[in-house]
């Protein structure tokens, strides 16, 4: 298997997700003593955050695509950034490096089209949710995206920075979002994108009446099937 180079830190709590489940697959699929081939970057979040309340995405890209390229400095043979908010600035990633990017939003599509659905309810931050990068990336595989209203996006983006990142995972909230959930298929949603990988310490299939699409999980079978597993 190739290296993977993984961004993380955006939060940690999600990151751990990420690893541990890259682990575990490796773990199933190889058995005995097997782990994934892993770079992990973590980088501090609060200086992220602090980017992306001011709205400096160039100054956040330049600071991932310098990372990026600190990954593939130490042999990382594909890189991968485990949040979707930071996407935003994928395409700077992808500039600075010279090995595959693999971008969470794709593989994410991949598994929407396999399940035969044209139409989905995004949940994520409010950059996630109210930017277009997102929406415009499913776009491309013919995907059509619906956002909650004014209200809910406020509720499922204060959920993810005052608890999911801090670790708090609270039966409240989780009844906020299938309520979200809800109405999103009222909406005509056919399945729910937890586009924040936070989401997935909150949010399972057991909470939604239509297929759910846990990104981080997705992204990381991705991963490792382009690594080589």
């Amino acid at each position: 298997m190739q290296t993977i180079g993984v961004l993380g830190g955006m939060s940690w709590e999600s990151s751990l997700d990420w690893y541990r489940l890259a682990n575990e697959k490796v773990r199933a699929e190889l058995g005995g003593f097997h782990s994934a081939p892993i770079l992990l970057d973590s980088l501090d979040f609060a200086e992220i955050e602090a980017m992306q309340a001011t709205g400096d995405w160039e100054a956040a890209g330049d600071v991932l695509a310098a990372h990026a390229k600190g990954l593939e400095a130490a042999g990382a043979g594909l890189v991968v950034l485990c949040t979707n908010t930071m996407h935003l600035v994928a395409d700077r990633i992808t500039d600075a490096i010279s090995v595959p990017f693999l971008h969470i939003a794709d593989t994410t599509a991949e598994a929407i089209r396999d399940a035969q659905l044209r139409t989905v309810g995004l949940l994520g931050t409010a950059f996630t949710m109210e930017q277009a990068f997102y929406r415009d990336r499913l776009a491309v595989h013919g995907i059509t995206t619906l956002i909650p209203d004014t209200e809910d996006r406020a509720i499922v983006h204060g959920v993810i920075y005052d608890e999911l990142v801090q670790g708090i995972v609270t039966e409240e909230s989780r009844q906020k979002y299938r309520d979200v959930i809800a109405k999103l298929v009222a909406a005509r949603a056919e399945g729910i994108v937890l586009g924040c990988t936070e989401i997935e310490l909150l949010i399972r299939q057991e909470d939604a009446p239509v297929p759910v699409f846990p990104t981080t999980a997705l992204h990381v079978a991705a991963a490792l099937k382009a690594a080589g597993l």
